[in-house]
């Protein structure tokens, strides 16, 4: 797991100042383009205080597929 440490990033909850990113890849869970029912989507990246879990940007992983 990566631990990101901006200088500028608080966590706004907590006041934590150490982030990490996790990602969403079941298929269940993918963004799917609306009206597109067979399309696969793309996994959904989050970016999370260590501390409190509080979630800072969340990102879709392949923007491109949309």
């Amino acid at each position: 797991m990566m631990i990101l440490q901006q200088e500028n990033r608080i966590c706004p909850t907590c006041g934590g100042s150490h982030f990490t990113k996790g990602v969403m890849k079941s298929s269940n869970a993918n963004v799917r383009p609306i009206g597109k029912p067979f399309s696969f989507g793309s996994p959904v990246i989050f970016t999370f205080c260590k501390q409190c879990g509080e979630v800072a940007s969340i990102k879709i992983e392949n923007p491109e597929k949309f």
